[in-house]
């Protein structure tokens, strides 16, 4: 099997949009709650105090989430952890996110910047294969 034949499949298109999302989120100014507790208690500000909606959000009991906006309960079950942050993430700071978005838009646009493999698999000449570093701008009306 050649070197060529060897490499990853191209990323789907969900993936990209993923790490553009999480490029996006490094633009906060302040940083995400971390812990459990603060995590809920953010959450239930979103959604008007309700527990029982945060509850259905997350996939979880509205008793849970009681006991961990009371502090009761500090380690959440790992599908629980991932549901917060994934939630929280989202929720934190949105202003921010459209005012980079705006930004964005009326000025240069985004720039991108992968790494990519490119090549033959001739060995002993100029065409070896070899990665690649490629930037480039994206233009404000794809960013909008």
């Amino acid at each position: 099997m050649s070197d060529h034949e060897q490499q990853q499949p191209a990323p789907p298109r969900g993936k990209i949009l993923e790490a553009l999302a999480r490029a996006e989120r490094k633009v906060f100014t302040r940083p995400a709650p971390k812990s459990a507790n603060a995590q809920v208690k953010f959450l239930l500000t979103r959604m008007m105090g309700s527990a029982k909606s945060l509850a259905e959000h997350v996939g979880t009991s509205t008793r849970t989430i009681e006991r961990y906006r009371a502090g009761k309960l500090t380690t959440p079950q790992k599908r629980l952890k991932a549901a917060l942050l994934e939630e929280t993430e989202s929720e934190w700071q949105p202003q921010v996110r459209a005012q980079v978005r705006a930004a964005a838009a009326t000025s240069r646009g985004m720039m991108v910047e992968v790494t990519a493999y490119f090549g033959f698999t001739c060995t002993g000449s100029s065409d070896d294969g070899r990665e690649r570093h490629i930037t480039t701008d994206i233009s404000p009306t794809y960013v909008q």
